[in-house]
């Protein structure tokens, strides 16, 4: 559902304008406000479970996002609907890190990986199904009205999760302590500022924000150096830090897998953006066809997650650079019939290469979750994955913001030409994922080189003494 949201309300836009009397900049907020709230709160929710217990904290945050959902269905103007979306943003990234904190918790070797795997399937499922749920039920339910249920479907949803949890996720306490004494409240301040500096132009860019906005750049660098320094002194102190540095700097694996993460969410999430520009404005589709024809990206994407997570274990970073390199092979080719095949066919066309490019994707986020966490702490796993996810946040907020803005400014440049315009989306997309390759193969030669050591370490240590 936390995801779900990120995409759902795309389609729902032109209706909540008209049921509610918005204008564009106000509608646009309904989901910059929920991104940009989700992306802030990640490492802090992860914190908080590895504080006060996971299962609490899912708990909590759940019956959070169902309450906030049903508020921001109900709201009667356009304020109430924004500041709805707002806390519904905070609840879901409260939840978020607690899933993938969860799996560390409860897993180990093959089975953490069939359980990443499920996970993965979910997170490629929920972000390229949203575009066609949410024309479902606008169909449904007209279009007046029909956004409100957008997020009123949450409600029954969340209400059969939180009694299956209670029964199902097994309880862990957490340490007995004051939340003053294990919470770093100015780390979550500066780590705040320098998120919020990056995420807050990009989600405004629709209405100029790049423009705008550029100083807090600048401005979120600052405060993210202060951060290291600061998260460092706790450190050396002996207090507890909000997120320890040396989840990036002595952990294997992680700072490379993070990367690779938020780079190929740039190239994968913005893309949807796009289609649904290209098919609706472009062909003037309805949004529930526009859906409908990149569910093959999605049904690949589900399948390959659950099989990548078996085969993760056995064959580790070559399944994550196998993936990435067909993402790039489906999305070139979505580019290549988008410039020679006529417009009227290219919805048809780009099915075969949109499910190849799905097929890539699945074997691309669940297995870089499990591989990158592997030599994480399990006391640290609520933070280490809250800072993933909020990595693969700002890769969405800039691959969407980068590739709409690149079709727009093609359309616009070239008099209304969307098929050259989506062509070229295309081929900034693949230049997003053609940088996570090549981190994935860095990443690749380097596990190998780890491994080759620790078997070194291996053989001098068990060698008889002279």
């Amino acid at each position: 559902m936390g995801l779900l949201d990120v995409s759902i309300v795309n389609v729902a836009l032109p209706s909540i304008q008209r049921g509610i009397g918005a204008d564009a900049g106000t509608a646009q907020w309904v989901i910059s406000g929920y991104a940009l709230t989700f992306g802030l709160v990640l490492v802090s929710g992860g914190r908080l479970g590895d504080t006060f217990g996971r299962r609490r904290m899912f708990l909590i945050a759940l019956a959070g996002f169902v309450a906030t959902s049903a508020l921001t269905g109900a709201a009667p103007d356009a304020t109430l609907l924004i500041v709805g979306r707002l806390l519904q943003g905070c609840a879901a990234g409260m939840l978020t890190p607690q899933n993938s904190g969860l799996i560390q918790d409860l897993f180990r070797g093959a089975e953490r990986g069939r359980a990443f795997g499920l996970f993965g399937a979910v997170v490629g499922i929920s972000t390229a199904v949203g575009p066609v749920l949410g024309g479902l039920i606008l169909a449904i339910f007209g279009e007046q009205d029909g956004w409100r249920w957008v997020f009123y479907v949450n409600v029954p949803i969340g209400v059969v999760a939180f009694v299956l949890a209670t029964r199902l996720v097994p309880e862990k306490p957490g340490r007995r302590t004051r939340l003053r004494d294990e919470i770093d409240f100015l780390g979550v301040a500066l780590l705040g500022l320098a998120v919020l500096g990056v995420l807050l132009p990009l989600v405004e860019s629709e209405q100029g924000g790049l423009r705008r906005l550029w100083w807090l750049f600048p401005a979120a660098v600052i405060f993210g150096l202060a951060f290291v320094r600061w998260e460092r002194r706790t450190v050396r102190h002996g207090r507890s830090p909000l997120m320890d540095i040396r989840l990036f700097t002595s952990t294997p694996g992680y700072a490379s897998g993070a990367a690779l993460g938020a780079t190929y969410f740039c190239g994968f999430a913005g893309i949807w953006l796009v289609f649904a520009i290209f098919f609706q404005q472009g062909l003037g589709y309805s949004p529930l066809r526009s859906g409908l024809l990149v569910t093959p990206f999605a049904i690949g994407s589900a399948v390959s997650a659950a099989l990548a997570g078996r085969l993760v274990a056995g064959l580790g970073r070559k399944l994550t650079v196998t993936g990435l390199s067909l993402v790039a092979v489906g999305l070139v080719t979505v580019a290549l019939l988008a410039w020679l095949v006529p417009v009227a066919d290219i919805g048809w066309t780009i099915i075969a290469p949109l499910l190849v490019a799905g097929i890539g994707g699945g074997m691309v986020i669940s297995p870089n979750t499990t591989l990158t966490l592997e030599c994480v702490p399990t006391r640290m796993a609520g933070v280490a994955g809250g800072a993933l996810q909020t990595g693969q946040r700002i890769g969405t907020a800039i691959g969407t913001a980068v590739l709409a803005g690149v079709l727009r400014g093609v359309v616009t440049s070239s008099g209304g030409d969307y098929a050259t315009a989506l062509s070229v989306a295309m081929v900034c997309s693949v230049g997003f994922v053609l940088i996570a390759l090549a981190l994935g193969i860095f990443e690749l030669r380097a596990r190998r080189t780890r491994r080759s050591a620790a078997q070194l370490q291996y053989v001098t240590l068990a060698a008889p003494s002279e």
